[in-house]
């Protein structure tokens, strides 16, 4: 009889191209830290000259006026492919190209590498930083103006560089728990097809002590689950012959998400912020209900001999203030957008977070509660994510007088397919449970609910309005 061949003696499996290209990523690390800081020097000319140039001449265009191709790259074409990449190849922009990312890397390196406080680590910090700037930058027109890009995008990686030279050594401390878009990329890698997987078995049985890994992050790598905090750069790829570049189905996460891992705060980010706050900052500009309540208290304000909200003398960095166009708002412009956008947060959430937590309490029992069914709603979220910030590419790009065909059915098919996948694993999640029919049922309905209102609501800006 053939003794048993330990475990740590056999021949490893061939690697496979994903594999491969991971640890090619390791390798090369010196050629990643190049392409980050060309991305960095990049970043920092399209924030900084477009902010000390004169606004645009009338007729100026993309390609010969560089404030509005600055405006171009950054919302219409950066941010809309950032969102795109967290669904497609998970967390890579983080760990490969994200500007911040390497700046607070950097000062961490040479920083004083203080340990993190406990305040600092709370795990709300992603969920407010996302509300405050979803709505500052409507407040001072941020997609539209360069100064408000400088004040909101140059100020974020300033505080990144600053929480890096105090906190940390070598590590990404403002990307795990300050970064104002952390939490939706955690969000969108859910689904994400590729991702970086642990070996269990092959790490313990891994012979000698074994190379030390920089993890930016702060990821515990053993027991790493998922795609959500993982930045992708590859600097694990091999690690104790147990961590693997591979792919996955991209439901996997979410089906088989454990309610005990499920952060309130992500949550709550998911339900009150990509579908709440988000989608109420794309929808007050082209809301007719916004329009109308605006001029109904301007009325009102006039009747009564009340005109202090209705000067226009706010500051640029305060509320949006470029008389020169004729672009000046009000503070009851101000006052508006803010009650707008919570109003709706307040409705689509609430109901939403209401919907979830009934539905948790029907049929969850030890399968799932409101937070993991809530994790279904993210290829909705996402896809609301995306449309948002394309139709400030489709403005450009219609202002320079050319629109891509067929784009109405495009977000008619991205719209359907995400709400078809969503409810898909809605029903996934509800089915699994252990109670009876009826209630799996009421549960089921529940759940459509907040997917309803999200869907609704881009139908309205689309179509309807």
């Amino acid at each position: 009889m053939t003794a048993a061949v330990p475990i740590h003696f056999m021949r490893p499996a061939p690697k496979t191209r994903l594999a491969r290209l991971g640890d090619a990523m390791r390798r090369h690390r010196r050629v990643i830290l190049g392409i980050q800081w060309f991305i960095v020097l990049f970043y920092a000319a399209l924030v900084i000259v477009p902010a000390l140039l004169p606004l645009p001449p009338s007729g100026a265009s993309i390609v010969s006026d560089l404030t509005l191709f600055a405006q171009f790259a950054f919302w219409g074409v950066w941010w809309p492919g950032v969102i795109l990449s967290m669904v497609l190849v998970g967390r890579v922009w983080c760990g490969v190209l994200c500007p911040e990312g390497a700046v607070t890397e950097f000062a961490s390196r040479h920083g004083l590498g203080l340990s993190i406080p406990r305040w600092l680590r709370w795990s709300g910090w992603p969920v407010l930083a996302f509300v405050c700037t979803t709505v500052y930058g409507q407040l001072v027109s941020v997609y539209q103006y360069a100064a408000p890009a400088l004040l909101i995008l140059g100020g974020s990686t300033l505080l990144a560089g600053a929480v890096g030279l105090v906190y940390g050594r070598e590590k990404r401390v403002w990307c795990r728990f300050l970064c104002p878009v952390s939490g939706v990329f955690a969000l969108l890698a859910k689904v994400a097809p590729l991702h970086y997987k642990v070996d269990e078995q092959a790490w313990r049985a891994y012979p000698g002590p074994p190379p030390r890994v920089d993890c930016a992050p702060l990821i515990d790598l053993r027991n790493m689950k998922g795609a959500s905090q993982c930045h992708s750069c590859g600097r694990c790829s091999g690690h104790r012959g147990a961590i693997e570049f591979a792919a996955r189905s991209p439901n996997e996460e979410i089906l088989g998400e454990n309610p005990r891992r499920v952060s309130t705060a992500s949550a709550v980010l998911l339900i009150f912020g990509t579908m709440g706050v988000a989608v109420g900052a794309f929808q007050w500009s082209v809301s007719p209900w916004f329009t109308g309540l605006r001029q109904a208290a301007a009325t009102w304000l006039i009747e009564h001999d009340s005109y202090t909200l209705l000067q226009d003398n706010a500051p640029w960095w305060l509320l949006t203030h470029y008389p020169q166009v004729n672009d000046a708002f009000t503070w009851l412009d101000g006052l508006g957008i803010c009650l707008y956008i919570g109003a709706y947060t307040l409705l689509a959430g609430g109901l939403g977070w209401a919907a979830l937590r009934l539905a948790a309490r029907l049929a969850g029992g030890s399968r799932f509660d409101w937070k993991s069914l809530a994790m279904g709603l993210v290829p909705i979220a996402g896809a609301g994510l995306f449309l948002g910030l394309s139709m400030t590419t489709l403005t450009l790009l219609r202002a320079e007088g050319w629109l891509p065909p067929g784009v109405s059915t495009a977000r008619a098919l991205l719209l359907g397919g995400a709400a078809a996948w969503s409810a898909w694993l809605g029903l996934r999640i509800v089915a699994s449970s252990e109670a009876g029919l009826p209630r799996q049922l009421a549960a089921t309905l529940l759940y459509a609910l907040p997917l309803a209102l999200a869907v609704a609501s881009w139908v309205m800006i689309f179509w309807v309005w």
